[in-house]
């Protein structure tokens, strides 16, 4: 559950509590959730660790490495171990799948399982190119399933907070979004030279792996990218080729959006501020928390600062996405949203090498 440090509860959090605690009182935890995970890496393991401490899953793993997964299989208690999705899907009906493979493969897998009556979600991005994304969709809409993308940053209350307060018009018309966003990638991911980052085609680069969250939350808040120009360059990580640091410029519809991001300086920092012609509204990663400024020359003032551990958005992310199976709504980001920000990494790579703007309707 989520802490909230120094203030009275705002509506939203008494929703948040009330919904958790309806999802406690009503669920039956002697029939559980059949979960199957889909890929053992970290964000994998990550959500094996998180749908158990639901407690409403029964939670199973496909991994081809045997020795990624008779590591899981000893430190987790997983339902049953599968090596091929052939093997998994023979074994019996699954109520929902988790896809956690390099971002190449995303969309064939989900296929398969939306062919099967699987729900899925689909770890972010959606997909490195747009082959096969219009097949998922009409899978999807034919056999009836959930099928969402997770973009983890939908599942923070402090984002979603200041959407709340952006579309009651507590801010005005947003006119400008800019977003800052910097980490060290080796000190939080040592790992990287070793995993799909290395290779764009699999879904790597600080385009794909890390802008793609800020892309896809300036969406949820002020509406989907239409057109936009980039730069960007490998500067600083060792053992890469891929880009490390980005720039890009955005419309999305009349809203002016810049985005800089990189994957070397010393302070993890990350905000999100949306200018609107009343207010300022800023949300911040790194404090947990959204800010306002309504007042001409005046300061920030926190409206909501949140205490959370490192699982506790995407613990929050698989009880949203089994609320929606429980309540055959969609998804906190569903497939259609996932595909637009696909788009819209897609045009930021085209921007870099045609060096001009690009509109995303025009692949």
């Amino acid at each position: 559950m989520w802490v909230v440090l120094g203030r009275s509860l705002t509506s939203l959090e008494c929703a948040s509590y009330s919904r958790i605690a309806q999802v406690e009182s009503r669920v039956d935890h002697s029939v559980k959730s059949r979960i199957l995970v889909i890929g053992g890496g970290s964000i994998g393991e990550r959500h094996v660790r998180c749908f158990l401490q639901t407690d409403r899953a029964e939670v199973s793993l496909c991994e081809i490495n045997p020795a990624v997964r008779d590591r899981l299989a000893g430190q987790y208690a997983l339902a049953a171990v599968f090596d091929t999705m052939d093997d998994a899907l023979a074994a019996g009906a699954w109520d929902a799948a988790v896809v956690c493979t390099p971002a190449h493969i995303h969309v064939p897998l989900a296929i398969q399982l939306a062919k099967h009556g699987v729900h899925t979600l689909i770890e972010k991005p959606l997909s490195t190119t747009m082959e096969d994304v219009d097949t998922l969709s009409a899978s999807v809409d034919e056999s009836g399933t959930l099928c969402a993308v997770a973009y983890v940053y939908r599942s923070h209350p402090a984002l979603a907070a200041m959407k709340e307060a952006i579309a009651s018009g507590r801010v005005g018309q947003p006119v400008q979004v800019v977003v800052n966003s910097g980490q060290h990638f080796p000190f939080y991911r040592p790992a990287y030279r070793e995993t799909y980052y290395t290779d764009r085609a699999l879904g790597g680069g600080a385009i794909q792996d890390a802008l793609t969250h800020f892309v896809n939350a300036v969406e949820w808040l002020v509406g989907p990218t239409t057109r936009l120009v980039a730069d960007a360059e490998h500067l600083v990580l060792n053992g890469v080729d891929v880009e490390d640091t980005v720039n890009v410029l955005a419309r999305n519809g009349d809203v002016l959006v810049s985005y800089s991001l990189n994957q070397h300086q010393h302070p993890n920092e990350t905000s999100i501020t949306v200018i609107g012609d009343q207010a300022t509204a800023r949300f911040e990663v790194h404090e947990h928390q959204w800010m306002i400024c309504k007042q001409l020359g005046g300061g920030w003032v926190v409206e909501e600062q949140f205490e959370m551990a490192r699982d506790t958005l995407f613990l929050e992310q698989a009880h949203q996405f089994l609320d929606a199976m429980d309540n055959q709504s969609p998804g906190r980001c569903t497939l259609a949203e996932g595909v637009h920000t696909l788009r819209a990494n897609r045009a930021i790579l085209r921007s870099l090498e045609s060096r001009s703007w690009e509109h995303l309707d025009r692949e």
